[in-house]
C-alpha cells in the first residue's frame, strides 16, 4: 500500500462534476451553517424563562452544570449539553435495544463534566411488518416525517452536540436529513447492531416460494419467518437497514466498526460510551496501520492500545461534503447494497446542498468492483460479513485501491483510516481496534485484486420507458436480458391474483404502475418477489418494470424499478398496453417498449383508475400524507417532499 493511493480517475471525475453542479446550493448551505455556528450559546442568547424551561426536568446536578446556576452571573465554561434523538420503540427488533442507551449516554456525559438530554423521539416503522398492506404507503414519507421530527427536537436550540439513535430503513436517512438541517452541530450516529443468525435467509426464501405455490400452509410459513426474525437487532440480510450502517461507516459518522456488533455483545455498551466521548472531543484514538515495532507480538495484525485524545468533533455539515457523499456511493455499489439508497442518499445529499443523480451512481458502479456476497447477493448474512472483516475490510480495500477519498473529515481525529479497524474490549472494558488487513472468508468478502465482479451491483437503465435502476449483483448473468410481451397491472394485488390464477405461466414482463411517490407514496413491492421467483424457477423468462420500489432484499428476478417520471405524472408507463413487447437489457443499460416510434408518440397516457386513487388515499392515516404526495419530487430527485 502506498502512503497516498492515487484516486481512481472516474471517482475523481464524478466528484468534480458533483462539486461543480452543487456549487451554488452547497455555498448557500455552508453560509447558513456558518451563521448558525457563530451565534452565542443558547443559554446566553435566550431569555431566563426559556433557559429555565429547557433545564427544568434535569436532575439538580445536571441542571447546575448545564445552566451555570451555581455560578450566578457567570456563563463561561458551561458544561456541554448533548441532545439525544431516539428512534426507540419495542415493536422494532432493531430499535428495542435503544431503550437503555440514554441512561448510558447520560452517565458517560457526567463522567466528563457534560450533560445530556433526550431532545426528542422520532417515529420508526418496520417495512417487514407493513409489506403488502395499506400502511406501506406511509413508509417512504416516514423518512421526511422523521427528518421533521428531528428538526422539531433540535429546534430547542440548547445543544452543543447530538447523538442520533436509529438503525433501520427510513429512520437513518430521516435522522441524517434532519441533522444536516442543523449542520453546525457535531453529530455522531449510534446503532444497535444486527440480531444473531437464525434460520438462513436462503432457507427462509425457499419456504416463501413454497407458500406462494400453496405447498406449505400459514403455520409452516410463520414458523420459518419466526425462526429467521427471532430476537433483538436488525434483520440479518443485507437490505436497506444494514446498507444504512455500511454507508455511515464509509461516511465516518460512527464510532469506527460499530455497525455490525450484535446487541448484548460485551463491547456494545462501551462503543455507545465512546460515541459520547467522540462528540465531546474526548475520544479514544485507534491508529490503523502496521505496527511500528517488527517484534510486536501481534504479528502484523495492527492491534493498538487506545489513548484518550482531545480532538474536536467537527460539525456534521462539514463532514458531509461532496467527497463524503461519493465515499458513501462507492461503498454502496462495492457491497451490492440496497437500491432504496438511490433515492435516500440523493435526499441526504440535497439536505447538505449537494446534488447527485443516477448517472453518478452508474459511473461509479461501472468501475468499482463488487467485494461482498451477502444475502440477497449471496448466502451469507451480515454476521458472516462481520466475521469475514466487515466494513473495516471493505473500506481498507477501497481506500488502498484509490476508490475512496481518504482526505475527508470524520467524527474522529484519525480520519477515515480509523474506520478500517474492528473494535474489541480489554478485560477492563477499554477499547482497542484491530485492522482488518485481510478477509477471513473470501466466499463472503474479497479484496479488490480478486473481486466477485469487476463492476458494482447497480445499473442505470434508460429508454423510451424513462430512467430506472436495477440491482444486478443478485441477478444470474443469463437473466440480465429479458424480452417478452408484457402484462400491465395497476396494483401488486392484481399481479398476485393473476399469478394464483396461472395467467403468468409464460415468458412475461410484468408492469406494475401507479406506484410512484405522487401516486401512492411509493410502497415497496417486496411481496412480488416470491411469485416472480417461482415463475423464473419454472424456466420462464420473467422481469418486473415498475415506478415503485423493491425491498433492499430484492433478489434474483431482474427488476427495473423507480421508473421516472412515474405514471401518475404522465410518465411513459402510463402509455403501455397489455401485450407490448418490452426488452430489459441490464448489460446494455436499456429498458425499451418495442413499439413503432410514431405509434408510441401518438399514444395517450392512461389515467390513474379512480377507484385506485380513493383506495390509496384514505385510511390507515394515509390522508395525512396527501400533501407530501402532491409535493414529492421524482425518485431520482430523492422523492423529497420538502424542497
Amino acid at each position: 500500500m502506498s502512503a497516498s493511493p492515487i484516486l481512481h480517475p472516474v471517482v475523481q471525475e464524478v466528484t468534480r462534476r458533483i462539486t461543480q453542479r452543487s456549487a451554488p446550493t452547497r455555498s448557500a448551505y455552508l453560509a447558513r451553517l456558518d451563521a448558525a455556528a457563530q451565534r452565542k450559546p443558547g443559554i446566553e442568547r435566550m431569555g431566563c424563562a426559556n433557559v429555565a424551561h429547557a433545564f427544568a426536568a434535569m436532575p439538580e446536578g445536571d441542571k447546575k452544570r448545564a445552566s451555570s446556576l451555581d455560578r450566578i452571573g457567570v456563563v463561561a465554561e458551561k458544561a456541554a449539553n448533548i441532545g439525544i434523538i431516539n428512534a426507540y420503540n419495542d415493536m422494532l427488533s432493531a430499535h428495542a435495544p435503544l431503550q437503555h442507551y440514554p441512561d448510558i449516554i447520560k452517565q458517560e456525559a457526567r463522567r466528563h463534566g457534560a450533560t445530556a438530554q433526550v431532545a426528542g423521539g422520532v417515529p420508526a416503522m418496520c417495512d417487514g411488518v407493513t409489506q403488502g398492506t395499506p400502511a406501506m404507503e406511509l413508509s417512504l414519507f416516514s423518512r421526511d416525517a422523521i427528518a421533521m421530527a428531528t428538526a422539531v427536537s433540535l429546534s430547542h436550540d440548547m445543544f452543543d452536540g447530538v447523538l442520533m439513535l436509529g438503525v433501520c430503513d427510513k429512520i437513518v436517512p430521516g435522522l441524517l436529513i434532519g441533522a444536516l438541517h442543523f449542520g453546525h452541530l457535531p453529530t455522531v450516529f449510534v446503532p444497535a447492531g444486527p440480531m444473531t443468525s437464525g434460520l438462513s435467509n436462503n432457507d427462509k426464501a425457499k419456504v416463501r416460494e413454497q407458500a406462494a405455490q400453496g405447498l406449505v400452509g400459514r403455520a409452516e410459513l410463520l414458523q420459518a419467518e419466526s425462526a429467521a426474525y427471532h430476537g433483538l437487532g436488525t434483520c440479518t440480510f443485507y437490505g436497506t437497514a444494514n446498507s444504512n450502517q455500511m454507508l455511515l461507516e464509509a461516511m465516518g459518522l460512527h464510532v469506527p466498526g460499530t455497525a455490525f456488533i450484535n446487541p448484548g455483545a460485551a463491547v456494545r455498551d462501551e462503543l455507545t460510551r465512546e460515541a459520547v466521548r467522540t462528540v465531546l472531543g474526548l475520544q479514544s484514538l485507534s491508529v490503523a496501520g502496521p505496527p511500528q515495532d517488527a517484534s510486536d507480538p501481534s504479528g502484523g495484525s495492527a492491534v493498538h492500545e487506545v489513548t484518550s485524545v482531545g480532538a474536536k468533533c467537527p460539525p456534521i455539515g462539514r463532514v458531509v461534503d461532496e467527497r463524503c457523499i461519493v465515499n458513501a456511493m462507492v461503498a454502496l455499489v462495492a457491497t451490492g447494497g440496497s437500491t432504496n439508497h438511490l433515492i435516500h442518499w440523493v435526499a441526504v445529499a440535497r439536505a447538505a446542498g449537494i446534488v447527485i443523480d443516477w448517472d453518478d451512481f452508474s459511473a461509479l458502479s461501472d468501475v468499482v468492483p463488487l467485494l461482498t456476497r451477502v444475502y440477497p447477493n449471496g448466502s451469507a448474512d451480515v454476521n458472516d460479513f462481520q466475521d469475514a472483516g466487515g466494513p473495516g475490510f471493505v473500506i481498507r480495500e477501497l481506500l488502498d485501491a484509490g476508490f475512496m477519498h481518504a482526505d475527508v473529515l470524520t467524527v474522529r481525529a484519525g480520519g477515515l483510516r480509523e474506520f478500517t479497524g474492528i473494535p474489541s474490549a480489554h478485560e477492563d472494558g477499554s477499547l482497542r481496534w484491530t485492522m482488518a488487513d485481510k478477509s477471513a472468508d473470501e466466499t463472503v468478502a474479497r479484496p479488490v485484486a480478486n473481486p466477485f465482479s469487476s463492476t458494482g451491483g447497480l445499473k442505470l437503465l434508460q429508454g423510451n420507458l424513462g430512467r430506472s435502476v436495477i440491482k444486478v449483483s443478485a441477478v444470474p448473468p443469463d437473466r440480465h436480458v429479458v424480452e417478452a410481451p408484457c402484462r400491465v397491472f395497476d396494483s401488486q394485488d392484481a399481479l398476485h391474483r393473476a399469478f394464483q390464477a396461472g395467467e403468468l405461466d409464460r415468458d412475461v414482463v410484468c408492469v406494475v404502475r401507479w406506484q410512484g411517490p405522487r401516486a401512492n407514496g411509493m410502497p415497496e413491492l417486496h411481496k412480488l418477489t416470491p411469485p416472480l421467483a417461482v415463475l423464473q424457477g419454472k424456466g420462464f423468462r420473467v422481469a418486473l418494470v415498475t415506478d415503485g420500489r423493491m425491498s433492499g432484499a430484492s433478489g434474483k428476478v431482474p427488476s427495473a424499478i423507480h421508473v421516472s417520471p412515474e405514471a401518475a405524472s404522465g410518465g411513459p408507463l402510463a402509455k403501455v398496453w397489455n401485450g407490448d413487447v418490452i426488452r430489459l437489457d441490464a448489460d446494455a443499460g436499456t429498458v425499451q417498449v418495442l413499439v413503432d416510434a410514431a405509434q408510441w408518440q401518438a399514444r395517450a397516457c392512461a389515467e390513474m383508475p379512480p377507484g385506485l386513487v380513493v383506495d390509496n388515499g384514505i385510511g390507515m392515516g394515509r390522508e395525512l400524507f396527501a400533501g407530501m404526495r402532491r409535493a414529492a419530487l421524482t425518485a431520482e430527485e430523492g422523492a423529497c417532499s420538502w424542497l
